[in-house]
């Protein structure tokens, strides 16, 4: 059986070969090894084979028998043995295909969740773009290496999803839409046709105000939606909003290059087959 460990362990020499032959002593196999330096001490994360009849109390006394703190251990399949440079860039690879899934990528990579559970998780944040922040959580602390990795990693992203900004196909006679703000909708009109629609709805107390947007396949990947989301942020904040939400399927491609092209800060979550992009727009003037 597999179990992926992590303890910290003074920054010396042999500290290390230590664990490793308590670890032989026990019969249990190390597969792999990552080490995470920090100031005086270090993180070592193992991934080991231990006996069948092994549970994780067994597993945890022996880590700390062998000098190990905060250790934790939580079971893993064969995928924990994968090359962890291949893993940054099949994820990379992944959410530039479908950027719509990083939470659920990056969540995936760092053995993290995308929802909380009890609120003592910690938390690690990727901003991409400067606008749009992931969030993931887990028990286990984030090192700082893992934080530098991801920020590197949203980094990477933002700059190739601007790099791919395709240009406006050509469509003749269509012209460029026009936006009209009526009420709580508004509406992107080109040619006498609706080519989109935003509406926002109030809530109650604080809780943000839900925003339904459609465009037009026909007008996908010119702008439309990005032009209708602030458009909509701006009539909501007029209202009195001070926080929308936008949910989308969980395929959908186009969420988080739009709230980057709007330039609004976004907290983006997966949960299931949903995307959930939550809006602050205090600092929008009303129109």
């Amino acid at each position: 059986m597999l179990w992926r460990v992590r303890a910290g362990l003074p920054d010396r020499p042999g500290a290390l070969a230590e664990l490793a032959a308590a670890c032989g002593r026990a019969g249990v196999n190390i597969q792999t090894v990552q080490v995470f330096p920090d100031g005086t001490t270090v993180t070592d994360e193992l991934v080991l084979q231990v006996p069948q009849d092994w549970a994780r109390d067994q597993l945890l006394q022996l880590v700390a028998g062998a000098g190990g703190q905060a250790v934790t251990a939580v079971p893993v399949t064969t995928a924990a043995l994968e090359d962890q440079p291949t893993r940054y860039v099949q994820a990379v690879r992944a959410i530039i295909a479908q950027p719509a899934t990083f939470p659920d990528v990056a969540a995936h990579l760092f053995d993290a969740d995308v929802a909380p559970s009890t609120g003592s998780e910690d938390v690690l944040e990727m901003v991409v773009g400067g606008s749009a922040t992931i969030q993931i959580r887990r028990d286990t602390p984030f090192t700082a290496t893992e934080r530098a990795r991801a920020a590197s990693l949203a980094e990477l992203v933002g700059e190739v999803l601007d790099a791919q900004a395709p240009p406006a196909p050509y469509q003749p006679g269509a012209g460029s839409p026009e936006y009209v703000t009526s009420g709580a909708v508004v509406s992107a009109l080109a040619g006498g046709k609706v080519a989109g629609r935003a509406e926002f709805t109030r809530a109650d107390d604080d809780a943000p105000w839900p925003v339904d947007l459609w465009v037009d396949p026909a007008w996908h990947r010119r702008g439309v939606g990005t032009q209708l989301l602030a458009a909509v942020a701006r009539a909501a904040r007029g209202a009195g909003a001070e926080e929308i939400v936008l949910t989308a399927p969980s395929d959908t491609k186009a969420v988080l290059p739009m709230v980057l092209a709007a330039g609004m800060r976004g907290r983006i979550r997966m949960a299931g087959d949903t995307l959930t992009v939550r809006i602050a727009i205090t600092e929008l003037r009303g129109s």
